[in-house]
């Protein structure tokens, strides 16, 4: 059977990409930073699958990947679009923020006040 690895250890694999990627961006490596959002993407979206099983934390993990399509888009937008970029990308920034606001907001308030209640009523 083969065991993948823990998702902390891609995470951090994820960081490596992502940071290479953000470095071709600033020095103008066009193809290099091409080249990195692929696997920055697909490492996030593999990290989200990971953590599925836990609502917490795969909306947190969709959030990232909203993160670095914005980050992506701005990138492309900048490099091959004469930064025209940025109207897509605020659309995959403010999905990924109000993704967490709903979390913050009402998810985790639901849940609070059911555990709460349901801790009253067995005590």
């Amino acid at each position: 059977m083969i065991r993948l690895p823990g998702i902390r250890v891609n995470e951090n694999l994820h960081i490596a990409l992502w940071l290479v990627k953000d470095l071709a961006w600033l020095m103008e490596y066009r193809i290099t930073g091409l080249m990195m959002v692929t696997p920055t993407i697909l490492m996030a979206c593999f990290i989200a699958w990971q953590c599925r099983a836990d609502r917490r934390e795969l909306i947190h993990a969709i959030a990232v990947i909203l993160w670095i399509l914005a980050n992506s888009t701005w990138m492309i937008g900048d490099f091959f679009f004469d930064e025209r970029g940025h109207g897509l990308a605020r659309g995959f920034f403010l999905s990924g923020l109000a993704l967490l606001a709903v979390y913050y907001l009402v998810i985790l308030p639901m849940a609070m006040r059911r555990n709460r209640n349901t801790t009253v009523t067995n005590a």
